[in-house]
């Protein structure tokens, strides 16, 4: 009997995928086979696939209003897929290659100017999580990178953090693991001004007592920013129960939870700070990725160092 898709699929995940990609983002891979190919693709012979059935299945989703992002990376997966089977010999080509995909429409970039973040800060400071907002805006830090610090990544007498590891929640069962920063030029260390280190001083000590009564297990997770029960912050919870309620009461405008991210980008960027320090700072792979990502503060930056270069030159 011919080999379904389905099984195909199945057999690539867990002996060529899984032991090749990191735990996150196999966990992706899943997703997108079980929601996406496997319930309009599955059913067929892995050899009877072809162009226009995968094409069929992109033009679906984007009747379904999944963003050309999500179908883009079905596609790599499904790719993928068909490479694997082209190695094994049991396909001659592969179908994606003929299909047309999306085009990534670029979406105007969401943050808040200098007197917003301040107002934000101010707002916060009701807040039990005000350091973790306070921390997040100064160093740029990826939410899954700030809830995963631990007490030992904050280095008091140096004024700085490392960054370590990243937290992921699954999406299928439940739960949550650590796993290696995105690249490698997210592990990083970052300087930290002495308001961040007072506020984290202030922070571990108000949350001492709470800690010391922490079951042993959950104890040795050492967690800088943690829930009421000293386990992990979940992602939405931050964003719904704590960041939302302190944009909307400071009257703000409606940025995401990840925004405060690239606030911190741009405002290094606005103030003139050279690209590669908040390369660094963001843990990008390179320069080149700041640049593209931040553009709209280019024009800016031009003409701030134009006006420099005249005053250099002429004293004016």
């Amino acid at each position: 009997m011919a080999l379904r898709w389905s099984d195909y699929l199945d057999r690539w995940l867990e002996e060529v995928a899984k032991p090749r990609i990191r735990e996150s983002t196999f966990a992706s891979y899943e997703m997108i086979v079980r929601n996406y190919i496997k319930p309009k693709l599955g059913r067929k012979r892995l050899s009877d696939v072809q162009s226009y059935d995968v094409q069929k299945l992109y033009n679906d989703m984007k009747k379904r209003g999944l963003s050309a992002r999500t179908i883009r990376y079905s596609h790599n997966v499904l790719s993928s897929a068909f490479k694997q089977a082209i190695r094994w010999k049991m396909l001659i080509q592969n179908p994606c290659d003929l299909c047309d995909l999306p085009r990534l429409e670029k979406t105007e970039m969401k943050y808040f100017t200098p007197n917003e973040t301040k107002c934000f800060l101010e707002a916060a400071k009701s807040d039990k999580h005000f350091p973790l907002f306070l921390l997040a805006i100064h160093t740029g830090l990826r939410p899954e990178e700030y809830l995963a610090l631990q007490w030992k990544d904050i280095d008091f007498d140096q004024s700085s953090l490392s960054v370590r590891r990243a937290i992921v929640w699954r999406r299928k069962g439940g739960g949550f693991f650590f796993t290696e920063p995105k690249t490698k030029k997210s592990r990083r260390s970052i300087p930290l001004p002495e308001t961040v280190i007072t506020a984290l001083g202030d922070h571990r000590r108000d949350t001492l007592e709470t800690r010391m009564k922490l079951n042993p297990e959950i104890k040795q997770l050492d967690l800088v920013f943690t829930s009421e029960a000293g386990t992990p912050i979940q992602p939405k919870n931050l964003r719904d129960r704590h960041f939302f309620p302190i944009r909307d009461k400071a009257k703000l405008p409606a940025i995401r939870l990840y925004d405060l991210r690239h606030t911190t980008a741009t405002l290094m960027l606005a103030s003139g700070e050279n690209a590669k320090v908040v390369a660094e700072r963001l843990g990008h792979a390179s320069i080149v990725l700041t640049l593209d990502t931040y553009s709209h503060v280019l024009p800016t930056m031009q003409k701030d160092a134009s006006d420099r270069l005249e005053t250099l030159l002429f004293g004016t």
